[in-house]
C-alpha cells in the first residue's frame, strides 16, 4: 500500500506538475500548543486538470524528477470561483 496525502493545489504553473501543501496541526510537546504545519509535495498531473484551489488527493511514486514523487489521483473538491 502506497502512502496517499490530501492537500490543496498552491501552483500549476509547471507542465504536467503541481505543488500541493498539506497542513496538519501538531502539538507542542512542552506547552500543548496546537501549531500549524504545511508540507509541500510536488505532484504529476498527467492531463494538467489540477487548478489553484483544488483539493486533491496524492499518492507516492517512484522519484520522477528531482523534487517531484507523488502523482495525483483525484480531484476531490473544485475550488470556487
Amino acid at each position: 500500500m502506497r502512502r496517499q496525502r490530501i492537500g490543496r493545489v498552491i501552483s500549476n504553473s509547471m507542465l504536467k506538475t503541481v505543488v500541493v501543501v498539506e497542513e496538519r496541526l501538531v502539538e507542542a510537546p512542552l506547552y500543548h500548543k496546537r501549531q500549524r504545519r504545511r508540507t509541500k509535495y510536488y505532484a504529476h498531473d498527467e492531463a494538467g486538470q489540477a487548478r489553484v484551489g483544488d483539493v486533491v488527493r496524492i499518492e507516492e511514486a517512484r522519484p520522477l524528477s528531482k523534487l517531484k514523487r507523488w502523482r495525483l489521483l483525484e480531484i476531490m473538491r473544485r475550488a470556487e470561483g
